[in-house]
């Protein structure tokens, strides 16, 4: 966690309005987390690896605990909730010097972790060289024999070994450990180098039980200070739930509701969080819910065609309920309230199942046998195609049966039908309205617009002739229905139609408001221009015209002196003071013009468009530059190796996009000297790298691996945001000498290293 902007999304909810909601929160998945590291504590030989896991980990949540409390203790008063969370973090100090004594930053351990460590890594660093060099004596020995080809030496069975020709392999004097995949080659262990190899197996064993030695002595300072790490990862686990809300809040663009305890849901231009997500990326907006619930009704009833969106409102007002009792703001404009509720009961889906004899009406009774049980005026409860699964008439009957009870007790509904009978309850019964998914009639799609006070249709005759159904038997299926429901849709869809050229008005009128407060304010800030210009053009006249004055005035200072320096006669002088303060009149009189009347700015030229590949030279600067980008109102450009930005506004220039030249350089023929896997370089520090800067590097170092025929080199890129990380690894999918590449073991860096194989 960054202590900047990322640190500062942690304080979206941190306001005492809200400080419920910090507390809603039960810490159950704290609780589970909190013992993680525990276990690897009690060191086991076998376990080695695992306790430089737990102690890799332990190590950066100490130096993490302590910047994080430090930063929120300078910020108390501005952060109060979250400083209260981050007064529990108490970094162990001892334990934190000697953490830091033993691993590195990447929580490695440290070849300087104790003396006796320092001399056994430094002595298989040496031992290593001379290997390396007998190796090579004896792989060039069997080259000029014709034993083995130019290749290089490699680790087999963790031992230097040389390839040989299968048909030498009794040529070469040493031990076989493996063989090729064609089996056309063996690699051997010169009997050379057999002792040197063997002191490195033995310093590597020495180092290894060194290092366990080690591990067993922090993890007994770690056990000693776990009263102080227990409650630290507590709160720092706490901190960082509070971030990914943070987090989750700014993806979704949402705001922290007013809460309140009367039962009322007030919504203003909410979204499904869900759709917000999916839709994000397809830069598709989401149609927003505008809803009040409980005020003045506490049973909505929702009715419009299918796949218009009534379980998708539904099930938003129930997403909104939840993620308000769980301390997340929801997507939705400021000013939107939320009541908390105790609890949630839900009817959505068919639950049909075979194998319990169980059919979709029996399951939505047992759900309403429930929600009947328990619903009172502290529930929101949500039914889905309420009276659906039975016979219209009666499942009709019992749906709005149910939802008089639960108006009755005081609990907010919201219930998505098709039966037209509801919508009669809903329109004569006090506590209860209609809400409709608008329809577009004459492209006969949905809109997901949700209008409240008046009931919707279901288009399903509209919609069956459109699909094509046959003209008569949507006649015939029309006079089945019946006059008077015929009569009751026909004004449905007549004040559906109303509904909409009223909303299209205000839409217009609201549209030419904001144009005129628009035009107003555009109004506003160009009179406020003009007179600021006016005045910096009136103060640069004033300072021409003193300028001028100051000139003149050094004029006949000089010109008097002169006069007295050739001692002039009294006649000679007098003539040339008057036409002095002649000329100084005249200056005079320049400078009141000038102050009446600024002088006019003469247009600048205009600047020559610059594009990629054209010659520019930065302003007050002689050096050109070539442009390699544009983006925006800057550019992007090189001057050598040297690459900067600068402002387009800035830029000058001199000419077009200079010829490419292309040089082709050869390398040495087969005879001459290779590349050695001994000198080659097999790792390279990436970090703090520019992305472009470090693809290069990791260029270069696969040429040179692959010139000396390396099987696997290293790149430490460490962790960071994982940009850098990801961007390699897309680099090194393209190069066809790659065979795979992994993260390197926790012992070796992890996530912050790559491993690259090569063919």
């Amino acid at each position: 966690m960054k202590e900047g902007e990322d640190l500062l999304a942690l304080v979206v909810h941190d306001d005492p309005a809200f400080e419920r909601w910090h507390h809603l929160d039960h810490g159950f998945e704290i609780e589970a987390l909190a013992h993680d590291f525990r276990g690897a504590l009690i060191f086991r030989k076998k376990r080695a690896k695992t306790i430089g896991v737990a102690l890799g980990f332990i190590h950066p949540l100490e130096r993490v605990a302590a910047r994080l409390r430090a930063y929120l203790e300078a910020r108390q008063a501005k952060y109060t909730a979250l400083a209260a969370i981050a007064s529990r973090l108490a970094p162990a100090d001892s334990l934190q010097r000697h953490l830091d004594s033993t691993l590195d930053a990447e929580g490695r351990l440290r070849d300087d972790a104790t003396p006796e460590l320092a001399r056994l890594r430094r002595q298989i660093v040496q031992t290593q060289g001379r290997l390396r060099a007998k190796l090579m004596d004896a792989l060039r020995d069997a080259v000029s024999q014709g034993y083995a080809t130019e290749e290089q030496p490699t680790i087999r069975g963790g031992r230097m070994v040389i390839p040989v020709r299968a048909e030498a392999r009794r040529k070469v004097e040493g031990f076989v450990h493996d063989t090729s995949a064609t089996g056309q080659t063996v690699y051997v262990e010169p009997a050379a180098v057999l002792d040197l190899n063997n002191e490195v197996r033995e310093l590597e064993g020495e180092a290894r039980r060194e290092v366990e030695r080690i591990l067993r002595a922090v993890s007994a300072e770690v056990r000693k200070a776990l009263p102080l790490l227990e409650p630290s990862y507590q709160a720092l686990v706490r901190l960082d739930v509070l971030h990914a809300k943070a987090r989750l809040a700014r993806a979704l663009d949402a705001h922290a509701p007013r809460v309140t305890e009367d039962g009322v849901v007030g919504l203003r231009q909410a979204r499904h969080p869900l759709l917000v997500l999916r839709f994000k990326d397809e830069g598709r907006a989401v149609v927003p819910l505008t809803l009040t619930l409980g005020d003045t009704f506490r049973t909505l009833v929702i009715t419009g065609p299918n796949a218009g969106g009534k379980s998708v409102t539904l099930k938003a007002v129930g997403l909104f309920a939840l993620m308000v009792g769980h301390g997340l703001p929801i997507p939705a404009a400021e000013g939107s309230s939320m009541s908390f509720f105790d609890r949630l009961i839900v009817d959505i889906g068919d639950e049909q199942r075979i194998e319990e004899d169980l059919s979709t009406f029996t399951s939505h009774v047992r759900n309403l046998r429930h929600l009947l049980a328990h619903a009172d005026a502290r529930t929101l409860v949500l039914l889905d195609e309420a009276g659906t699964g039975t016979d219209p008439a009666e499942g009709g009957a019992i749906a709005q049966a149910v939802l008089e009870k639960l108006t009755a007790v005081g609990a907010r509904t919201v219930a998505t039908t098709h039966i037209g009978a509801l919508k009669g309850f809903a329109h004569d019964h006090p506590d209860a309205e209609n809400g409709a998914m608008a329809f577009d009639q004459d492209t006969l799609s949905p809109t997901y617009r949700l209008e409240v006070g008046v009931p919707g249709s279901s288009y399903a005759f509209e919609i069956a002739a459109r699909e094509g159904l046959d003209g008569g038997v949507v006649a015939r299926a029309r006079s089945l229905v019946g006059e008077r429901q015929t009569a009751v849709e026909s004004l449905i869809l007549r004040l559906e139609a109303r509904n909409r050229e009223a909303e299209s008005e205000r839409a217009a009128l609201a549209d030419a408001r904001q144009a005129a407060e628009e035009a107003e304010a555009r109004f506003r800030q160009r009179d406020d221009q003009i007179r600021q210009q006016r005045e910096a053009l009136k103060r640069q006249a004033l300072e021409q015209a003193d300028e001028i004055v100051r000139g003149a005035n050094a004029r006949i200072e000089k010109a008097i002196r002169d006069i007295r320096e050739a001692q002039a006669e009294k006649t000679v002088t007098q003539t040339a003071r008057a036409e002095v303060e002649s000329l100084a009149r005249q200056v005079e009189k320049q400078q009141k013009k000038a102050r009446a009347r600024p002088p006019r700015r003469a247009p600048e030229a205009p600047r020559e468009s610059i594009g990629v590949g054209d010659q520019v030279v930065v302003e007050g600067g002689t050096a050109a530059a070539e442009v390699l980008e544009i983006r925006g109102k800057e550019a992007v450009i090189a001057q050598g190796s040297i690459r900067l930005r600068a402002p387009l506004e800035s830029l000058r220039r001199v000419g077009g996009r200079q010829p490419q030249r292309v040089v082709v350089k050869t390398t040495e023929g087969a005879g001459g000297a290779g590349l050695s896997a001994l000198t080659a370089r097999t790792r390279l520090d990436l970090r703090g790298q520019r992305v472009e800067d470090a693809l290069m590097e990791v260029d270069r170092l696969l040429d040179e691996a692959a010139a000396a025929g390396l099987e696997r080199v290293e790149l430490l890129h460490g962790k960071g945001t994982g940009a850098l990380r990801l961007a390699i690894r897309d680099h090194l999918r393209a190069r066809p000498e790659v065979v795979r590449f992994e993260d390197a073991p926790w012992e070796q860096g992890g996530p912050g290293v790559t491993y690259v194989l090569l063919t």
